[in-house]
């Protein structure tokens, strides 16, 4: 069967009269298209505004509000509840769902309209409702076909809740957990490559708060803390770009110390692994500065892999 391509891709696909999942998984559909959906609703966002002022979804919502659900058919429910979608009315479209899945929960159209009452509630942004309704459709279907797709909109979920650095990371931890799940159970699909890249970011993330603390501890004169957390960053997140950062604060602190051996230990292996950093001049011109070294530091080619900086790292400390 044919998908309406007005509705997002990445979103189980609906026929008019009779509704089922497309016969090819939604797990084979482009990842592209929550970028797509993303940016329509972030960029699109002053365009929706006539559309709102209209009072074509309240009216809409008026009408469907006086029909009784347990009087409709589950094709009208389901469908109605596909239509809202279309029109960005995503709570209608949830308690659509809702009321499939409440008058006709032995229907095959139960499990479907539980997934796409996940996704209303993703694109509407509640994700910790989308989080329970996700929950509870792999819990009560855990075979089913578009299984992988559920797992990675929960993981989505999650992922949107993100806080900056300035916040607490929880959030960040879960989505880590959420996505990792995603790469574990589903290691060849096309959600977990984008899995990956996400938890990568995560890592980022966590990497970038490390940072934050270690600076402040820097700033307030608690050296030895300080040194605690950018070393949790060059050990634990090497592959992330914070390191070279790191290293060079760790460096800093090896000299405010005293610790010159250490200092210039660990500028080696950031000249070693980043030699056109900037991280990598300063902490030369701070070698430099306690005659540590001399001239200017001489380019060569590093080697970045995160097992042979581990290898470097070690061999050093």
């Amino acid at each position: 069967m044919s998908c309406d391509n007005s509705l997002p891709r990445a979103s189980p696909c609906y026929k008019r009269g009779k509704v089922r999942l497309t016969d090819q998984s939604v797990s084979m559909v482009l990842l592209s298209s929550f970028a797509r959906a993303k940016a329509a609703r972030r960029i699109g966002a002053a365009l929706l505004l006539p559309l709102l002022a209209s009072g074509c979804g309240s009216s809409k919502d008026d009408e469907l509000a006086k029909l009784d659900p347990a009087k409709m058919s589950v094709e009208e429910l389901y469908n109605t509840g596909v239509d809202a979608m279309q029109d960005h009315r995503y709570t209608t479209a949830a308690q659509q769902f809702d009321a499939v899945q409440q008058y006709y929960p032995y229907s095959s159209w139960a499990a479907n309209a539980q997934l796409m009452q996940g996704y209303s509630q993703y694109l509407e942004h509640k994700y910790m409702d989308a989080i329970g309704s996700l929950d509870r459709f792999i819990q009560l279907h855990p075979t089913h076909k578009d299984i992988a797709y559920a797992y990675y909109l929960r993981a989505l979920s999650f992922y949107e809740q993100i806080a900056d650095i300035q916040r607490d990371q929880k959030g960040t931890e879960d989505a880590m957990t959420a996505l990792q799940e995603v790469v574990s159970r589903f290691p060849d699909s096309g959600y977990a490559r984008d899995a990956r890249l996400k938890i990568d970011l995560c890592r980022d993330h966590l990497a970038g708060k490390e940072m934050e603390i270690g600076r402040y501890y820097e700033r307030e004169h608690l050296y030895a803390a300080a040194i605690n957390r950018f070393q949790t960053v060059v050990k634990e997140y090497q592959t992330t770009n914070h390191v070279p950062e790191a290293l060079h604060r760790l460096t800093e602190l090896y000299l405010l110390l005293g610790l010159r051996s250490d200092a210039r230990r660990t500028a080696a292996v950031l000249g070693h692994n980043y030699p056109g950093s900037s991280w990598y001049q300063s902490s030369w011109d701070d070698l430099a500065a306690e005659n540590l070294v001399k001239g200017e530091p001489v380019p060569r080619a590093g080697t970045t892999g995160s097992g042979f900086f581990s290898r470097m790292w070690h061999s050093v400390f």
